[in-house]
């Protein structure tokens, strides 16, 4: 017997035909199916020109490679698929609650209140928050007055308004407070002697979460839009 009549026997035990009900179906060339290969030609080379140990030995080296990537790749998509499910979760658990991006304009919801945080880069005397209806008509001017440097964190309701913990006591011009709807904030204070606007975050309610395909997300947010997961500043 020659070595290609060899390697065809060889290869008759593994035809369509001589596959049992249960064998799985498979085009691939499996670990066993390739090392009987290896030993028929082994025993049926030439005796005259045997071959080099060294090709034996690339041979196993290739398919082992060859394999070793195979299960790097079922590997990682298994850890892909489980990574996506993960993600799916995680966005699901996020609707309806409150995060706070950088934007100038939030939602102010029926009976709730909108949280901010001002970087204020250094100490000011004379900072306040100016809040806009819809429409941009100036609706609420909050005195603060005296800020150090660092963050400003404020909430309010439409009626009252909180800085770093502590109530303001000022004469709102609504009487009755304003109503649920989409307000603009600045925050104003003045900087090297010039009033400027401060960089400011506010928080929004998620409505829903779209996961793209490749796992990241995207938070629609109420009244404000979408943001990308990696945009939020913070978890309320």
């Amino acid at each position: 017997m020659n070595e290609v009549s060899a390697v065809n026997s060889a290869l008759s035990n593994f035809s369509i035909e001589k596959k049992t009900s249960t064998d799985p179906k498979s085009n691939e060339l499996g670990q066993d199916a390739f090392l009987q290969l290896l030993i028929t030609q082994m025993e049926n080379q030439d005796p005259l020109s045997p071959a080099e140990n060294t090709e034996f030995i690339a041979q196993l080296a290739q398919f082992t490679s060859v394999e070793s990537l195979d299960k790097l790749n079922t590997n990682f998509e298994s850890f892909s698929a489980q990574f996506n499910s993960n993600q799916a979760l995680q966005a699901s658990s996020l609707v309806g609650t409150q995060v706070s991006v950088e934007s100038g304009k939030t939602l102010l919801p029926n009976n709730g209140m909108v949280s901010g945080t001002a970087d204020v880069p250094a100490s000011t005397s004379d900072l306040a928050i100016k809040v806009y209806n819809e429409a941009g008509t100036l609706v609420e001017t909050i005195p603060v007055g005296e800020a150090s440097a660092g963050d400003l964190v404020f909430r309010w309701d439409g009626m009252s308004a909180e800085v770093n913990g502590e109530m303001l006591e000022w004469q709102s011009p609504k009487e009755g407070g304003h109503a649920a709807g989409l307000y603009s904030f600045k925050v104003m204070s003045t900087q090297d002697g010039e009033p400027t606007a401060l960089g400011l975050s506010l928080s929004a309610n998620v409505n829903s979460v779209t996961v793209g395909q490749d796992g990241g997300m995207t938070l629609n947010l109420a009244g404000i839009g979408a943001y990308s997961i990696n945009d939020v500043k913070q978890f309320n």
